[in-house]
């Protein structure tokens, strides 16, 4: 069994998420959001009224994820 840590701090529009992997950031508001992760990939959200939303990630991970 594994162990996971994440804490989010928010410092204005920014919020900078820790965790065991590493840092990431991300920024936006409710329609509009992007994020990074700590291995480098970039998530880009868009959210369009009745509850449909639309994602796309940028980029692959700098090391491959073991679980």
């Amino acid at each position: 069994m594994g162990w996971h840590y994440r804490k989010s701090i928010k410092v204005g529009p920014f919020r900078i998420n820790l965790s065991r992997h590493g840092v990431g950031h991300s920024y936006g508001n409710r329609r509009f959001h992007v994020s990074t992760t700590p291995d480098g990939r970039r998530h880009v959200t868009v959210r369009l009224p009745g509850g449909f939303h639309v994602g796309k990630t940028f980029g692959g991970g700098r090391y491959p994820r073991h679980y």
